[in-house]
């Protein structure tokens, strides 16, 4: 898989994750079973198909306070992984 593909299904797994733990609040109450399996699943899933980055461990330990995972920090974590950097090129260009 290229590195474009793996860029665009991490941002629509955070994208998602985030949108299910803001949507659907009361299953993904902070502090729930539920939402610490679906973060930490996340957090293995964004390093099995990104690799690890340091972004990803702030993110993980804030998705665990109750209440502060209602901010998109996935989702804010993989682009800032996925972004491209001044003057970075792709090959062949």
């Amino acid at each position: 898989m290229n590195g474009e593909r793996r860029k665009r299904i991490a941002r629509w797994v955070a994208f998602g994750v985030d949108g299910l733990q803001i949507v659907i609040f009361p299953l993904f109450f902070p502090g729930s079973p539920w939402n610490n399996l679906l973060d930490l699943l996340t957090g293995a899933f964004m390093v099995a198909i990104l690799g690890w980055h340091l972004a990803f461990l702030p993110t993980f330990v804030t998705e665990m306070i109750p209440f502060v995972d209602l901010f998109p920090t996935w989702t804010v974590a993989v682009l800032y992984v996925t972004r491209r950097r001044k003057g970075e090129q792709r090959p062949g260009e």
